[in-house]
Protein backbone atom coordinates (compact mmCIF):
# COMPACT_ATOMS: atom_id res chain seq x y z
CA UNK A 1 0.00 0.00 0.00
CA UNK A 2 2.57 2.20 -0.40
CA UNK A 3 1.89 4.18 -3.22
CA UNK A 4 -1.13 4.96 -0.98
CA UNK A 5 0.82 6.59 2.00
CA UNK A 6 4.21 7.61 0.20
CA UNK A 7 3.95 11.98 0.59
CA UNK A 8 2.00 14.31 2.35
CA UNK A 9 -0.41 14.73 -1.20
CA UNK A 10 -2.77 13.30 1.46
CA UNK A 11 -3.70 15.92 3.47
CA UNK A 12 -5.36 18.12 0.77
CA UNK A 13 -8.66 14.91 0.18
CA UNK A 14 -8.35 14.96 3.94
CA UNK A 15 -9.08 18.65 3.95
CA UNK A 16 -11.83 17.80 1.67
CA UNK A 17 -13.45 15.43 3.20
CA UNK A 18 -13.26 17.31 6.77
CA UNK A 19 -15.13 20.11 5.36
CA UNK A 20 -18.29 17.88 4.87
CA UNK A 21 -18.94 18.54 8.36
CA UNK A 22 -21.46 20.65 9.79
CA UNK A 23 -17.94 22.49 10.68
CA UNK A 24 -15.32 22.27 8.27
CA UNK A 25 -11.88 23.31 8.53
CA UNK A 26 -11.55 26.22 5.59
CA UNK A 27 -8.27 25.26 3.85
CA UNK A 28 -4.90 27.41 4.35
CA UNK A 29 -1.27 27.32 4.44
CA UNK A 30 -1.52 27.17 8.28
CA UNK A 31 -4.09 24.53 8.54
CA UNK A 32 -2.49 22.33 6.14
CA UNK A 33 0.85 22.52 8.86
CA UNK A 34 -1.56 21.93 11.75
CA UNK A 35 -2.61 18.94 9.81
CA UNK A 36 0.24 17.26 8.90
CA UNK A 37 1.94 17.75 12.39
CA UNK A 38 -1.10 15.69 13.65
CA UNK A 39 -1.80 13.46 11.54
CA UNK A 40 0.94 11.12 9.98
CA UNK A 41 0.69 10.18 6.49
CA UNK A 42 -0.79 6.88 6.65
CA UNK A 43 -3.41 8.56 9.23
CA UNK A 44 -3.89 11.68 6.89
CA UNK A 45 -4.59 8.33 4.01
CA UNK A 46 -7.31 6.68 6.06
CA UNK A 47 -9.35 10.14 7.68
CA UNK A 48 -9.64 10.89 3.84
CA UNK A 49 -11.24 7.31 2.93
CA UNK A 50 -13.72 7.84 6.01
CA UNK A 51 -17.44 7.67 5.29
CA UNK A 52 -19.63 10.23 6.34
CA UNK A 53 -20.89 8.24 9.29
CA UNK A 54 -19.71 5.30 12.07
CA UNK A 55 -18.04 2.46 10.14
CA UNK A 56 -16.93 -0.95 11.58
CA UNK A 57 -13.11 -2.22 10.35
CA UNK A 58 -15.32 -4.42 7.41
CA UNK A 59 -16.41 -0.97 6.00
CA UNK A 60 -12.83 0.95 6.57
CA UNK A 61 -11.10 -1.72 5.29
CA UNK A 62 -13.21 -1.97 2.08
CA UNK A 63 -12.66 2.44 2.01
CA UNK A 64 -9.41 2.42 2.16
CA UNK A 65 -7.79 -1.03 0.32
CA UNK A 66 -5.99 -2.09 3.56
CA UNK A 67 -6.42 -5.87 4.78
CA UNK A 68 -7.99 -5.23 8.35
CA UNK A 69 -5.23 -6.41 10.09
CA UNK A 70 -3.26 -4.10 8.89
CA UNK A 71 -5.83 -1.29 9.26
CA UNK A 72 -6.75 -2.17 12.78
CA UNK A 73 -4.01 -1.48 14.80
CA UNK A 74 -3.25 2.14 12.67
CA UNK A 75 -6.88 3.11 14.15
CA UNK A 76 -5.84 2.40 17.06
CA UNK A 77 -2.99 4.45 17.21
CA UNK A 78 -5.44 7.38 15.42
CA UNK A 79 -8.09 6.68 18.68
CA UNK A 80 -5.67 7.34 21.08
CA UNK A 81 -4.59 10.43 19.56
CA UNK A 82 -7.81 11.72 19.08
CA UNK A 83 -8.39 11.45 15.92
CA UNK A 84 -10.75 8.79 15.56
CA UNK A 85 -13.41 7.93 17.74
CA UNK A 86 -13.70 4.17 18.72
CA UNK A 87 -17.72 3.51 19.80
CA UNK A 88 -18.48 -0.77 21.19
CA UNK A 89 -21.57 -1.25 20.25
CA UNK A 90 -23.39 -5.09 20.62
CA UNK A 91 -20.29 -6.90 20.15
CA UNK A 92 -18.96 -4.76 17.20
CA UNK A 93 -16.48 -1.38 17.31
CA UNK A 94 -17.41 1.41 15.07
CA UNK A 95 -15.29 4.25 14.33
CA UNK A 96 -15.74 7.83 13.88
CA UNK A 97 -13.70 10.25 12.06
CA UNK A 98 -13.94 13.35 14.53
CA UNK A 99 -14.57 16.94 12.89
CA UNK A 100 -11.22 19.99 14.12
CA UNK A 101 -13.63 21.51 16.30
CA UNK A 102 -15.49 20.74 18.49
CA UNK A 103 -12.84 17.39 17.67
CA UNK A 104 -9.25 16.51 17.81
CA UNK A 105 -8.01 20.76 17.63
CA UNK A 106 -9.30 20.15 21.32
CA UNK A 107 -7.99 16.45 22.13
CA UNK A 108 -4.39 17.27 21.17
CA UNK A 109 -4.31 19.33 24.09
CA UNK A 110 -6.00 17.70 26.21
CA UNK A 111 -3.54 15.00 26.90
CA UNK A 112 0.38 15.34 28.20
CA UNK A 113 1.52 14.24 24.86
CA UNK A 114 5.06 14.35 24.55
CA UNK A 115 5.42 13.40 20.51
CA UNK A 116 4.20 16.76 19.20
CA UNK A 117 5.85 20.16 18.84
CA UNK A 118 3.02 21.83 21.57
CA UNK A 119 4.37 25.46 21.29
CA UNK A 120 4.46 25.33 17.27
CA UNK A 121 1.12 23.65 17.24
CA UNK A 122 -0.70 26.48 19.89
CA UNK A 123 0.83 28.84 17.60
CA UNK A 124 -0.40 27.50 14.55
CA UNK A 125 -4.03 26.88 15.97
CA UNK A 126 -3.92 30.28 17.77
CA UNK A 127 -3.33 31.79 14.48
CA UNK A 128 -5.39 30.12 12.29
CA UNK A 129 -8.77 30.55 14.90
CA UNK A 130 -8.45 34.62 15.21
CA UNK A 131 -5.60 35.92 12.71
CA UNK A 132 -8.62 37.24 10.65
CA UNK A 133 -11.52 36.77 12.98
CA UNK A 134 -14.11 37.99 10.67
CA UNK A 135 -13.62 35.55 8.13
CA UNK A 136 -11.89 31.78 8.01
CA UNK A 137 -12.21 29.67 10.91
CA UNK A 138 -13.83 31.68 13.34
CA UNK A 139 -16.86 32.63 10.56
CA UNK A 140 -17.10 29.06 10.08
CA UNK A 141 -17.46 27.88 13.61
CA UNK A 142 -19.41 31.29 14.75
CA UNK A 143 -21.57 32.74 12.16
CA UNK A 144 -24.45 30.29 12.16
CA UNK A 145 -28.36 30.79 13.38
CA UNK A 146 -27.31 27.59 15.08
CA UNK A 147 -24.78 27.99 17.42
CA UNK A 148 -22.80 24.99 18.66
CA UNK A 149 -22.60 25.61 22.78
CA UNK A 150 -24.51 27.82 25.06
CA UNK A 151 -24.34 29.27 27.98
CA UNK A 152 -25.69 28.21 31.57
CA UNK A 153 -26.32 30.29 34.25
CA UNK A 154 -25.30 29.70 38.11
CA UNK A 155 -28.32 28.35 39.96
CA UNK A 156 -28.29 30.41 43.11
CA UNK A 157 -28.71 33.44 41.09
CA UNK A 158 -31.60 32.66 39.34
CA UNK A 159 -34.47 34.88 39.89
CA UNK A 160 -36.89 33.37 42.84
CA UNK A 161 -40.06 33.94 40.75
CA UNK A 162 -38.53 32.27 37.83
CA UNK A 163 -37.52 28.35 36.68
CA UNK A 164 -35.09 26.60 34.76
CA UNK A 165 -35.72 23.07 32.85
CA UNK A 166 -33.26 20.40 33.39
CA UNK A 167 -31.37 21.02 30.35
CA UNK A 168 -30.82 24.57 31.46
CA UNK A 169 -29.41 23.62 34.84
CA UNK A 170 -25.80 22.75 35.00
CA UNK A 171 -25.62 20.11 38.22
CA UNK A 172 -29.13 18.54 36.58
CA UNK A 173 -26.97 17.74 33.61
CA UNK A 174 -24.18 16.36 35.15
CA UNK A 175 -27.04 14.18 37.63
CA UNK A 176 -28.80 13.12 34.18
CA UNK A 177 -25.76 12.29 32.49
CA UNK A 178 -25.20 8.90 33.95
CA UNK A 179 -21.08 9.08 33.50
CA UNK A 180 -19.23 11.65 33.83
CA UNK A 181 -15.25 12.38 33.42
CA UNK A 182 -13.58 15.10 34.18
CA UNK A 183 -9.80 16.10 32.32
CA UNK A 184 -7.43 19.08 31.09
CA UNK A 185 -8.86 22.31 29.73
CA UNK A 186 -7.65 22.31 26.08
CA UNK A 187 -7.69 26.12 25.31
CA UNK A 188 -5.69 26.77 28.57
CA UNK A 189 -3.33 23.89 27.71
CA UNK A 190 -2.69 25.69 24.43
CA UNK A 191 -2.24 29.14 26.19
CA UNK A 192 0.14 27.64 28.44
CA UNK A 193 2.61 26.54 26.12
CA UNK A 194 2.28 30.22 24.65
CA UNK A 195 3.79 31.71 27.65
CA UNK A 196 0.45 32.71 29.04
CA UNK A 197 -1.78 31.55 31.66
CA UNK A 198 -5.16 32.44 33.18
CA UNK A 199 -5.34 35.75 34.59
CA UNK A 200 -8.19 34.19 36.87
CA UNK A 201 -5.59 31.90 38.10
CA UNK A 202 -7.84 28.73 37.01
CA UNK A 203 -6.58 25.43 36.50
CA UNK A 204 -5.34 23.69 33.16
CA UNK A 205 -6.33 19.69 34.92
CA UNK A 206 -9.49 18.44 36.27
CA UNK A 207 -11.76 21.32 35.34
CA UNK A 208 -13.39 20.39 31.79
CA UNK A 209 -16.68 18.15 32.37
CA UNK A 210 -17.45 15.37 29.46
CA UNK A 211 -20.50 13.36 30.56
CA UNK A 212 -22.13 10.32 28.19
CA UNK A 213 -20.70 8.04 25.34
CA UNK A 214 -17.99 10.70 24.68
CA UNK A 215 -17.13 10.73 27.97
CA UNK A 216 -16.39 6.87 28.65
CA UNK A 217 -14.32 7.27 25.01
CA UNK A 218 -12.21 9.98 26.75
CA UNK A 219 -11.27 8.14 29.88
CA UNK A 220 -11.25 4.54 27.55
CA UNK A 221 -8.40 6.71 25.48
CA UNK A 222 -6.68 8.61 28.64
CA UNK A 223 -7.69 11.97 27.48
CA UNK A 224 -9.85 11.83 31.15
CA UNK A 225 -10.67 10.54 34.98
CA UNK A 226 -13.94 9.03 35.35
CA UNK A 227 -15.71 10.73 38.19
CA UNK A 228 -18.83 10.13 40.32
CA UNK A 229 -21.72 12.69 39.55
CA UNK A 230 -20.73 14.39 43.13
CA UNK A 231 -16.81 14.24 42.12
CA UNK A 232 -18.10 16.92 39.09
CA UNK A 233 -20.17 18.96 41.26
CA UNK A 234 -17.29 20.12 43.13
CA UNK A 235 -15.48 20.54 40.14
CA UNK A 236 -18.70 22.91 39.27
CA UNK A 237 -18.43 24.74 42.55
CA UNK A 238 -14.57 25.11 42.15
CA UNK A 239 -15.21 26.88 38.67
CA UNK A 240 -17.96 29.17 40.37
CA UNK A 241 -15.45 29.87 42.76
CA UNK A 242 -13.08 31.52 39.95
CA UNK A 243 -15.95 33.14 38.47
CA UNK A 244 -15.88 30.88 35.34
CA UNK A 245 -18.63 30.36 32.58
CA UNK A 246 -20.36 27.35 32.06
CA UNK A 247 -20.48 26.46 28.25
CA UNK A 248 -22.32 22.96 27.37
CA UNK A 249 -23.66 21.29 24.02
CA UNK A 250 -26.53 23.78 22.38
CA UNK A 251 -28.89 20.59 22.82
CA UNK A 252 -31.70 19.89 25.21
CA UNK A 253 -31.09 15.47 25.39
CA UNK A 254 -27.24 14.48 26.55
CA UNK A 255 -25.41 17.34 26.73
CA UNK A 256 -21.56 15.46 26.50
CA UNK A 257 -19.53 18.45 28.18
CA UNK A 258 -19.56 21.12 30.36
CA UNK A 259 -16.21 23.73 30.17
CA UNK A 260 -15.49 26.27 32.69
CA UNK A 261 -14.95 29.02 30.95
CA UNK A 262 -12.85 32.27 31.29
CA UNK A 263 -12.26 35.73 29.37
CA UNK A 264 -8.13 35.31 28.32
CA UNK A 265 -7.80 31.91 27.74
CA UNK A 266 -11.34 30.02 25.93
CA UNK A 267 -11.20 29.89 22.51
CA UNK A 268 -15.52 30.09 22.29
CA UNK A 269 -15.63 33.12 24.47
CA UNK A 270 -13.00 34.68 22.43
CA UNK A 271 -15.22 34.62 19.48
CA UNK A 272 -18.01 35.87 21.37
CA UNK A 273 -15.32 39.25 22.37
CA UNK A 274 -14.85 39.00 18.68
CA UNK A 275 -18.04 40.28 17.71
CA UNK A 276 -19.90 36.97 17.12
CA UNK A 277 -22.55 37.97 19.77
CA UNK A 278 -24.53 35.38 18.48
CA UNK A 279 -21.75 32.35 18.50
CA UNK A 280 -22.72 31.26 22.02
CA UNK A 281 -26.60 30.60 22.59
CA UNK A 282 -27.43 32.67 25.64
CA UNK A 283 -28.89 31.25 28.94
CA UNK A 284 -32.53 32.84 29.59
CA UNK A 285 -31.75 35.40 31.92
CA UNK A 286 -29.97 38.35 31.91
CA UNK A 287 -27.88 41.16 34.18
CA UNK A 288 -29.73 43.51 35.69
CA UNK A 289 -27.71 46.86 37.12
CA UNK A 290 -29.19 49.03 40.17
CA UNK A 291 -27.69 52.12 39.09
CA UNK A 292 -28.54 53.67 42.33
CA UNK A 293 -26.18 50.67 44.21
CA UNK A 294 -23.76 50.82 41.69
CA UNK A 295 -20.34 52.32 42.53
CA UNK A 296 -18.18 52.05 39.77
CA UNK A 297 -15.75 49.63 41.18
CA UNK A 298 -15.19 47.80 37.98
CA UNK A 299 -15.13 44.54 40.17
CA UNK A 300 -17.57 43.00 37.54
CA UNK A 301 -16.02 43.98 34.43
CA UNK A 302 -13.00 41.75 35.13
CA UNK A 303 -15.09 39.02 36.11
CA UNK A 304 -17.48 39.36 33.29
CA UNK A 305 -16.12 36.55 30.58
CA UNK A 306 -17.08 37.93 27.48
CA UNK A 307 -16.60 41.83 27.81
CA UNK A 308 -20.38 42.48 28.08
CA UNK A 309 -19.48 45.60 30.67
CA UNK A 310 -18.37 49.23 30.64
CA UNK A 311 -17.72 52.21 32.18
CA UNK A 312 -18.20 55.07 29.72
CA UNK A 313 -17.65 57.93 32.07
CA UNK A 314 -15.54 57.95 35.69
CA UNK A 315 -17.80 57.21 38.55
CA UNK A 316 -20.49 56.65 35.99
CA UNK A 317 -22.87 52.73 36.49
CA UNK A 318 -21.61 50.12 34.81
CA UNK A 319 -23.52 49.95 31.60
CA UNK A 320 -24.74 46.52 30.03
CA UNK A 321 -24.32 45.59 26.27
CA UNK A 322 -27.53 43.66 26.77
CA UNK A 323 -26.57 41.66 23.29
CA UNK A 324 -23.23 40.34 24.74
CA UNK A 325 -24.69 39.25 28.03
CA UNK A 326 -24.83 35.49 27.98
CA UNK A 327 -26.81 35.66 31.52
CA UNK A 328 -24.53 33.07 33.19
CA UNK A 329 -24.41 35.24 36.04
CA UNK A 330 -20.64 34.51 36.87
CA UNK A 331 -19.99 38.44 37.90
CA UNK A 332 -22.69 38.47 40.73
CA UNK A 333 -20.55 37.63 43.45
CA UNK A 334 -18.14 39.94 43.13
CA UNK A 335 -20.35 42.81 43.56
CA UNK A 336 -20.09 44.11 47.40
CA UNK A 337 -22.88 46.71 46.90
CA UNK A 338 -25.22 44.27 45.60
CA UNK A 339 -26.43 46.25 42.50
CA UNK A 340 -26.36 43.57 40.69
CA UNK A 341 -28.95 40.34 40.01
CA UNK A 342 -30.25 38.26 37.30
CA UNK A 343 -33.61 39.05 35.80
CA UNK A 344 -35.84 36.72 32.55
CA UNK A 345 -34.60 37.60 29.30
CA UNK A 346 -38.05 37.02 28.07
CA UNK A 347 -36.96 35.76 24.42
CA UNK A 348 -38.17 31.98 23.59
CA UNK A 349 -35.58 30.21 22.69
CA UNK A 350 -35.54 26.42 22.54
CA UNK A 351 -32.51 24.84 22.01
CA UNK A 352 -32.21 21.63 19.14
CA UNK A 353 -33.65 18.12 20.89
CA UNK A 354 -30.04 16.62 20.16
CA UNK A 355 -26.29 16.59 18.47
CA UNK A 356 -28.35 14.90 15.28
CA UNK A 357 -30.95 17.38 15.01
CA UNK A 358 -28.02 20.17 15.48
CA UNK A 359 -25.70 19.34 12.76
CA UNK A 360 -28.81 18.47 10.84
CA UNK A 361 -29.94 22.10 11.19
CA UNK A 362 -25.88 23.12 10.98
CA UNK A 363 -26.00 20.97 7.32
CA UNK A 364 -28.37 22.44 6.16
CA UNK A 365 -27.51 26.24 6.72
CA UNK A 366 -24.39 25.46 5.05
CA UNK A 367 -25.41 23.77 2.33
CA UNK A 368 -23.62 20.46 2.93
CA UNK A 369 -26.43 17.92 3.66
CA UNK A 370 -26.61 16.42 0.38
CA UNK A 371 -24.17 14.00 0.97
CA UNK A 372 -25.06 12.92 4.27
CA UNK A 373 -28.64 11.83 2.68
CA UNK A 374 -26.83 10.19 -0.25
CA UNK A 375 -24.48 8.22 2.14
CA UNK A 376 -27.03 7.34 4.26
CA UNK A 377 -29.35 5.66 1.90
CA UNK A 378 -26.74 3.58 0.71
CA UNK A 379 -25.76 2.62 4.17
CA UNK A 380 -28.91 1.25 5.33
CA UNK A 381 -29.62 -0.40 1.71
CA UNK A 382 -26.39 -2.39 2.28
CA UNK A 383 -27.52 -2.75 5.94
CA UNK A 384 -30.44 -4.09 5.23
CA UNK A 385 -29.27 -6.32 2.42
CA UNK A 386 -26.32 -8.14 5.12
CA UNK A 387 -28.93 -8.28 7.57
CA UNK A 388 -26.77 -6.63 10.04
CA UNK A 389 -28.19 -4.37 12.98
CA UNK A 390 -28.35 0.24 12.90
CA UNK A 391 -25.16 1.63 13.91
CA UNK A 392 -24.93 3.39 16.92
CA UNK A 393 -26.95 6.51 17.85
CA UNK A 394 -24.09 9.44 18.10
CA UNK A 395 -24.79 12.04 21.24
Amino acid sequence: MGHHVGSKNSIVPLIDRLNKYPVGLPDSEKLREILSLLFAENEAFIASHFPLEEATLEELTQATSIPGVDLLPQLERMCDKGLVMDLPYEGETYFLLLPGLIGFFELTFMKNRTDLPKEKISRLMQEYLYENPREGMAKEFFDSRTPLTRALVYEDNIPVSSTVTSYENAQEIIKNAGYGAVGICYCRHKKHHLGEDCAKGAPMEDICISLGTGAKFLVRRGFAKEQTAEQLLQVLERARKLNLTHITDNIRQKPSFICNCCSCCCELLAGVQAGYSEGVAKAPFILKIDEELCNSCGLCIKACNVAALKIDEIKQPVRLQEQVCLGCGACISVCHQGALSMVDRNENYTPPLNRREMMKKRLLERGRATPFVVSGIKKKIRKIVKGKPKNPQIP
